[in-house]
């Protein structure tokens, strides 16, 4: 599918309705957990209300880069959003939250625990306006435990979730992930707490067996999501004791399963299993190293890791990338080039499943953005919308929400 056929799928798929269509999310989340929760249930159609306070979210400086004065961080993570400003420490806009909260579905918030109800916009508060209303509420730690008044940042949060001591070489310093891991996989679990709790709630007014209440009040810490990231490796420390350490890109139960440099650059290899080691041999030219007993299964492999690794960069080193990305495509083999950026912004495989959307944003003009990576046969995600200016809707919110034309502006 070339680029034009691209743009007319993606073109398609927003024009279908979205499977929430019809839900109404108050945002008053700012950086990248809450705002990026928001931005995947705005794909999914729901119509998400940024309420931004006279400042505007942080990360609308958070750069350079700028286009066009618009922060690229803050169009990251705020498609599928209108912008109004409200002052919640004054009496006139904390009203109008509230009348906005009357008529939401989901309210999301990621200020530092405490915050909301020295607001007077404790969640019971909120329910009391509004029975039905989700509460997903988002901080490093989380509302109660002894923690919870840290503030939770992202870079902190790697290393407390023991990111940072699998991440880099052996013998050298830890490292961050080169993305906010902590911040987007709190997002994605929120996103996915909130639409479990829709159902909930749909169930529960359509008379199903769950009859307690309607909105429910959704605690996700930064740290706890993080940890479950470790999943195997936390695993390994809970059952054997052990702790493991940083292997560069080694894996520690599989090999081949690493990076090497070819002769004028770098490939990853991923032999997952016996098969596709006898396979990884064959494309090498070296079919008879497949049956060296030192290599012959996985476990051998893993026990005589660096006898293999001396093996393979020397053979590896002789050829290209190119030579070895096309002997293991022919030969199924897993693996291929470490591309930049930019590189995979312009991956054919991205380009005609329609991942890049482009919208008319009001400063910039046309804008593309990377959207939403699912997609559904009978319902549209996409990018309806451009990242919202500072307060760009507030007469247009107010009217859509509460009817209030004439004291909108």
């Amino acid at each position: 599918m070339g680029a034009a056929a691209a743009d007319m799928s993606d073109a398609s798929d927003r024009a279908r309705p979205g499977c929430l269509g019809g839900i109404r999310v108050l945002d008053l989340s700012r950086i990248l957990s809450g705002p990026f929760c928001t931005a995947l249930l705005g794909d999914h159609g729901a119509d998400v209300v940024k309420v931004e306070s006279p400042d505007g979210d942080d990360t609308r400086r958070f750069g350079p880069p700028f286009l066009c004065g618009e922060a690229t961080y803050f169009l990251s993570c705020n498609r599928n959003k209108r912008s109004i400003v409200l002052d919640l420490k004054q009496p006139h806009d904390h009203a109008t939250l509230l009348a906005l909260v009357e008529r939401a579905d989901v309210l999301v918030e990621n200020f530092r625990p405490g915050t909301l109800e020295k607001l007077g916009l404790s969640p019971s508060r909120l329910q009391a306006q509004n029975p039905g209303l989700i509460v997903c509420r988002i901080s490093g730690f989380g509302q109660f435990g002894p923690w919870r008044e840290r503030p939770g940042y992202d870079l902190a949060v790697q290393g407390l979730g023991g990111l940072q001591a699998l991440t880099g070489a052996p013998d050298g310093e830890p490292y961050k992930l080169g993305v906010s891991i902590a911040d987007l996989v709190t997002g994605l679990y929120a996103s996915q707490a909130v639409l479990a709790s829709l159902l909930r709630r749909e169930r529960w007014r359509s008379g199903g067996p769950d009859r307690r209440d309607g909105g429910d009040v959704l605690d996700v810490a930064m740290l706890d999501c993080v940890a479950s990231l470790l999943t195997f490796q936390a695993q390994r420390a809970l059952t054997a004791g052990e702790s493991p350490r940083r292997m560069g890109n080694m894996h520690p139960s599989i090999a081949p399963y690493e990076t090497f440099r070819a002769a004028d650059g770098w490939i990853n290899v991923a032999v997952g299993n016996d098969k596709l080691w006898r396979a990884f041999c064959a494309a090498l030219g070296q079919p008879a190293l497949a049956e060296d007993a030192r290599f012959q299964h996985n476990p051998d492999r893993v026990a005589n890791r660096p006898a293999l690794r001396v093996e393979l960069e020397r053979l590896l080193a002789a050829q290209p990338r190119a030579h070895w990305i096309a002997a293991m495509d022919a030969a199924g083999v897993p693996g291929g080039p470490i591309l930049e950026v930019e590189e995979v912004m312009a991956h054919p495989s991205l380009l005609a499943r329609g991942a890049i959307s482009e919208v008319e944003h009001a400063a910039i003009g046309a804008l593309r953005l990377l959207g939403h990576p699912v997609r559904f046969a009978e319902a549209g995600t996409g990018i309806s919308r451009p990242p919202p200016q500072l307060g760009e809707h507030q007469a247009e919110v107010l009217t859509d929400w509460l009817g209030l034309a004439a004291c909108a502006g």
